[in-house]
């Protein structure tokens, strides 16, 4: 039996065409990436024989009624599908999985697996530790050029991690510039989707606007649930400081007073950042010390005494805080002496200085939305160094909470986000009031 495969739209071929290692597919909703993975996959596992394939979701129930009840249909005499396993069996030898990974311990039926090819589906709704992992799956003594393709809307835990790689191309030791591919997709590219649906394009369209831009658009830069809208990281700008919150570092003068925010973590990470106040009271996070491993949200297990030994070492001999009398802020679960020593007091011992920290949590998470509203000028409260790569990775993507509307989930990488709540709350601001000019011209998207 022959398989038939329709002519795909000019972004679709670009994506069965490509031999990158890892390829990033979509943006905008309804640009055709579900065929894009089935028809790719079916041609990969008909041409090389023994070859591994996973196609992976979020759910079982989203693998289903988007990839196997249409594959058990194309492949009918082609291939062999055992549902009790989620596998189709090619007379060749190659093989096509599925697996979802709804949560931490899903991960755990995927170690020691090896495979030539993984699809990670809708892979902005996995965390970014679990795309890391199932990478490590790709893997094999076949000559068979190992792959991993990524569809992708914006918004959902993984969004900072394929942004980061596929959008801002901001790579980290290990990542190879070359092996990395962007395809956007818009709905407009889906000419089979238009016509089965012409009222689509409106349905997107009278979405609310973040939803909108995200989803029809594929607007990387905002996303439905992000908590701090207003943080924008524009290199364009990093110079002139108008427009953005992320700058160039530059000499402290003397005269600027700094100061130490802290979180303490172990199995999770710990975090301290350093801030310089100016004249204005306007204040610039110089530096931090992120106690997170290669694994996001994962500590580094150093005990309090090697946290502030490594703090006392920082303040001794960096050039931004050597020989200055530095204040610090921290939780207030620091001072907790139930569990014998506190914290605070190990600190001391390193003449590492705290006051409590107000840890109310709306209030200080609105300090940060003061800080980060830019004025009627373009100009912020509040500038993050370029170097501080810890809190340009971690605080844009937080969410707000199912549960508390107003709180952001805890369930998220928030300890840098916590800290700096805390020196905010130290500082507090009253909220600014704007022009509706500047509202509409510097916080566009509401």
């Amino acid at each position: 039996m022959k398989l038939h495969i329709p002519r795909p739209n000019p972004r679709q071929a670009e994506f069965l065409s490509a031999t990158e290692k890892y390829i990033a597919f979509g943006g905008a909703r309804g640009g055709g990436k579900s065929w894009a993975v089935r028809t790719k996959a079916k041609l990969l596992a008909l041409r090389y024989a023994g070859i591994r394939l996973l196609i992976l979701r979020r759910t079982y129930q989203e693998l289903e009624s988007n990839h196997i009840r249409f594959l058990r249909q194309e492949l009918h005499g082609i291939a062999t599908y055992r549902a009790t396993d989620r596998l189709f069996t090619f007379p060749n030898g190659s093989t096509l999985e599925f697996g979802y990974c709804a949560n931490d311990s899903d991960l755990g039926r995927y170690q020691g697996a090896e495979y030539d090819v993984i699809f990670l589906d809708e892979c902005t709704q996995l965390k970014e530790q679990w795309m890391r992992q199932l990478a490590a799956c790709i893997r094999g003594v076949n000559d068979f050029p190992k792959r991993i393709y990524y569809t992708c809307n914006p918004g959902g835990p993984g969004h900072s991690y394929i942004k980061r790689l596929f959008i801002d191309r901001r790579f980290e030791a290990g990542e190879k510039p070359a092996d990395y591919r962007f395809i956007p997709a818009r709905v407009t590219d889906n000419a089979a989707l238009l016509k089965a649906q012409p009222d689509y394009v409106n349905q997107l369209e009278a979405l609310p606007k973040r939803l909108r831009l995200a989803w029809l658009e594929g607007r990387w830069d905002v996303f439905q649930g992000q908590v701090f809208t207003e943080f924008t990281d524009d290199p364009a700008h990093y110079r002139d400081r108008r427009h953005t919150h992320v700058i160039d570092p530059f000499d402290i003068p003397r005269e600027w007073r700094i100061y130490r925010s802290y979180d303490f973590g172990y199995a999770k990470p710990f975090s301290c950042g350093w801030w310089a106040v100016d004249y204005d009271g306007v204040i610039y996070r110089i530096l931090e010390l992120y106690g997170c491993t290669s694994t996001p949200d994962e500590g580094v297990l150093w005990t309090p005494d090697k946290q502030f030994r490594e703090i006392r070492r920082i303040e001794d001999e960096h050039p931004y805080l050597k020989g200055r009398d530095i204040r610090g802020v921290a939780d207030p679960a620091i001072w907790d002496t139930s569990r014998g020593e506190s914290v605070a007091e190990t600190a001391l011992k390193y003449r590492l200085y705290f006051e409590k920290g107000d840890n109310r949590r709306i209030a200080g998470w609105m300090q940060m939305h003061y800080r980060m509203q830019f004025d009627d000028e373009g100009y912020p409260q509040m500038y993050i160094f370029n170097t501080c790569r810890g809190f340009i990775r971690t605080v844009p993507q937080l969410m707000y909470s199912d549960l508390a509307p107003e709180d952001v989930d805890t369930k998220q990488e928030d300890h840098i986000a916590d800290e700096t709540r805390y020196f905010c709350m130290s500082r507090p601001l009253a909220p600014r009031r704007l022009s509706s000019a500047a509202t509409i011209a510097y916080n566009p998207l509401g």
